[in-house]
């Protein structure tokens, strides 16, 4: 039986009313029991209501938003670039190096000398420059190999995990907490100042990976075809890797590491509209926005009045419908 794949303004359309549907959702539910009739303003709120809604729960979905957003539209970036279905943002280091920077800090007591914005900036700095490390290593007479890249990746990222496993070894209890908090991934410190920081290394990533559309499209049929027909593929993976890295290193250092968001997303998104990268693009980034703020939603929900890190709840979503993808694959009467 053969699958029509839905129109691409009839899918952007559904993801977009799920996207508000999801946000509208975020914001009524919470430990406080604040609910619809405050955010829709159906009933006299107090100025605790207020503050509740437009200073915590706000900006964590808004947050939520342009995190799932970045990484879900990264991980398309990623699977169309090197033509793997199981690439994601950390194959180029950013996870891995953020990782290692946050680690830094938090053990070595960093924190001191810049206040709450200590983490965020040792993450930042640790993941471009592990993404720009890893360029570096993969470019020969100005041409990147993307074998090169992914193994060099997963080094990278066994090696990030080493220096790590020291510096838990020799971390004290809390700052072993805190780091162990920080690699499950949370949006409990979002604000809108962090959001106004996150803002305009989104936009240019947003830019940079919006120009990528027809690109990866011509790297479906191979680096040489592409090349053949005209693209200009050394600069194409410059850009997806700066793009990439600029999308997903910040959210990162903010937010911890959050996992699966950026393999399983842009699967779904295929299997929805098909392959081209001019709709599956947008669509990852609305699904992935839409994903996380029910992830974050289910985290702040789950266990009140405790907050669970938003990556275990990700992991448990995404994990299942990851295999579940794997074995639809299989399958040789799955449509296409």
């Amino acid at each position: 039986m053969t699958f029509r794949h839905p129109s691409p303004t009839l899918a952007m359309t559904v993801l977009c009313g799920l996207l508000v549907v999801t946000g509208i959702g975020a914001l009524a539910l919470g430990a406080t029991g604040f609910g619809f009739g405050e955010v829709f303003g159906t009933q006299t709120s107090s100025s605790l209501a207020r503050v509740v809604i437009t200073q915590i729960r706000a900006p964590r979905v808004v947050f939520a938003m342009l995190a799932g957003a970045a990484l879900a539209s990264s991980g398309a970036v990623m699977q169309g670039l090197f033509r793997n279905p199981l690439a994601d943002p950390g194959l180029i280091g950013v996870s891995s190096g953020a990782a290692l920077g946050a680690a830094l800090v938090i053990v070595l007591g960093l924190g001191e000398l810049f206040a709450n914005w200590a983490v965020p900036l040792g993450g930042m700095a640790g993941g471009l420059a592990s993404t720009a490390l890893l360029y570096g290593f993969s470019t020969r007479n100005g041409v990147m190999s993307t074998n090169t890249v992914i193994l060099a990746g997963v080094a990278l990222g066994a090696f990030s995990g080493a220096l790590i496993g020291i510096l838990i070894f020799r971390a004290n209890d809390t700052a072993l907490r805190d780091l162990t908090f920080w690699t499950m991934g949370s949006l409990a410190g979002a604000t809108w100042t962090r959001i106004g920081l996150l803002m305009p290394f989104l936009i240019v990533a947003a830019l940079l990976i919006g120009t990528l559309a027809t690109p990866l499209n011509a790297l479906l049929l191979g680096e040489t075809d592409a090349a053949l027909m005209g693209y200009r593929v050394e600069r194409s993976k410059r850009l997806a890797m700066l793009g990439v890295a600029l999308a997903t290193g910040p959210v990162v250092a903010f937010a911890g590491v959050i996992g699966f968001v950026g393999v399983v997303v842009p699967h779904l998104v295929r299997l929805m509209t098909g392959p081209d990268h001019r709709i599956v693009l947008p669509c990852s980034a609305l699904l992935g926005a839409t994903l996380l703020v029910c992830a974050d939603t289910i985290a702040r929900v789950i266990a009140i009045p405790a907050d669970v890190p938003v990556g275990v709840v990700t992991a448990a979503i995404g994990a299942p419908a990851f295999v579940w993808l794997l074995a639809r694959a299989e399958r040789p009467d799955a449509p296409s």
